[in-house]
């Protein structure tokens, strides 16, 4: 929807940064005649070296996706990422901020580029079918027993980096400078980007002059990547509230205080805030993605958890979000005679901006490695990233989105009007080969782009 494309607090209006939106895109279309940059290697160059390479590519896919690890535990995904860009030539320190892992590939003097790509798997079973899936099960930081899957598709941005970090390499002739191969555990925390900068990424290693980094997309189709100038992901805040009660015999209802009739009561509650006090040109989620509470038929806990994600462009709507979940909690508390409530909000990130002036300097790049008819404008998202934190400190960021998903299968959807398999679903299913292509081809486009040709 248009409306979502510039929230206030960017200073944009919604028609301004449509037509600014409009402007890029056709300023990129015209240059894309003329990119000096993108020229120096053909197209059909890299086309082929990817395709030379693409078996190789798909080894590493299917181990990485085979093999995933949850967030902060990505010990033997980082040590694998590691050991592919040290064979590639690539100088590599492992353990910035935990499980980070940071390449530097050296060329001369020149600007430096930031390539980032994500480390970990969710905690889902795997229902694709695949003779490669995830078998892994482990237990996670509450104790839980879980499957393990690479459901976002990071498996495909590990490949991607590596192959672009093989293809750097290869082509030192086409560019000068400095490109930083990042590594970033705990991405689906909100934790990982964060750990790596205030571990000293920007001190301990060239700072970038670019940072750039793609995410693969559940609804466009392979040979395609989709970009989004300014705000791109939605801010993202985890809010988790202890509902409390008096427990008791569940035959005696009166001698207690039901906190999991508060907590239904609570969940429904919770979506008026967003229905009735978020003004409706400002997009917002409040989505409560579990309940834990009881233990046994007939017995009322004393308390209920509840954990939930918000989703905003603004800092003003998050809080407001915040502070309408204390208020509905404590009110509900109040009126069934239950003990206050705590609420902690924690795990925030905010939102992802691709810097437009960077937009519009790579686009040019992407439309003449690909063609005009395969770059194409996509709509923000409530997803969120924490990659933005890489633009600390003035960093230009920008992050693209890469098409996996192939066109027969998305007009087969459409046709039967089924929904397409989503990230974090147990049945996404990238088809990997196409995927890669386009995803190298373009990171290729940029680097010559960005990086001036070697003298």
């Amino acid at each position: 929807m248009r409306e979502l494309r510039a929230p206030s607090r960017f200073g944009l209006s919604r028609f301004g940064s449509i037509v600014v939106s409009r402007f890029v895109f056709a300023c990129a279309c015209w240059c894309a005649a003329c990119s000096f940059g993108a020229s120096r290697v053909r197209a059909d160059e890299t086309a082929a070296w990817i395709e030379s390479h693409l078996a190789e590519f798909e080894q590493l896919y299917r181990h990485l996706h085979s093999h995933p690890e949850l967030s902060f535990h990505e010990a033997e995904t980082s040590k694998r990422i590691a050991d592919e860009l040290r064979a590639i030539g690539v100088e590599t320190t492992t353990g910035v901020g935990k499980f980070g892992v940071v390449g530097v590939l050296k060329n001369g003097p020149g600007p430096v580029l930031l390539l980032r790509s994500d480390l970990d798997a969710l905690p889902v079973t795997e229902a694709t079918g695949l003779p490669f899936a995830s078998k892994i099960k482990t237990t996670d930081d509450a104790g839980e027993t879980t499957g393990v899957m690479h459901a976002c598709g990071h498996d495909v941005h590990m490949t991607n980096l590596i192959a672009a970090a093989k293809w750097s390499k290869d082509h030192m002739s086409a560019w000068s400078g400095t490109i930083l191969f990042i590594g970033q555990p705990a991405e689906e925390k909100i934790g990982g980007a964060k750990a790596m900068l205030d571990d000293g990424l920007y001190r301990r290693f060239p700072k970038p002059d670019f940072a750039l980094a793609l995410h693969v997309a559940h609804d466009l189709e392979t040979g395609k990547i989709g970009y989004c100038s300014g705000p791109a992901m939605a801010g993202s805040t985890s809010v988790d509230v202890i509902v409390k009660g008096r427990g008791g015999h569940g035959a005696m209802p009166q001698n207690t205080v039901d906190p999991i009739v508060l907590a239904a009561l609570l969940v429904l509650d919770l979506q008026t805030i967003v229905s009735r006090e978020v003004n409706p040109i400002h997009p917002a989620v409040v989505t409560v993605g579990a309940i834990h509470g009881g233990t046994k038929h007939n017995i009322i806990p004393n308390d209920v958890h509840l954990q939930l994600t918000l989703r905003a462009f603004r800092d003003d709507v998050r809080d407001l979000l915040i502070e309408g979940i204390k208020r509905r909690a404590q009110a509900l508390a109040r009126a069934h005679r239950a003990p206050d409530p705590e609420v902690t909000a924690s795990d925030a990130t905010p939102p992802t901006v691709n810097t437009p002036e960077l937009v519009e300097r790579v686009l040019p790049a992407f439309i003449k490695e690909l063609g005009k008819e395969n770059v194409i404008e996509v709509d923000p998202t409530m997803g969120a990233e924490d990659f933005g934190l890489f633009g600390r400190d003035g960093v230009p960021t920008f992050m693209f989105r890469l098409g996996t998903i192939p066109p027969a299968k998305i007009a087969a959807a459409r046709d039967q009007g089924e929904p397409l398999p989503s990230l974090h679903s147990a049945l996404y299913r990238p088809d990997f080969r196409p995927s890669v292509a386009v995803g190298v081809r373009a990171c290729s486009a940029a680097i010559v782009e960005l990086l001036p040709p070697k003298k």
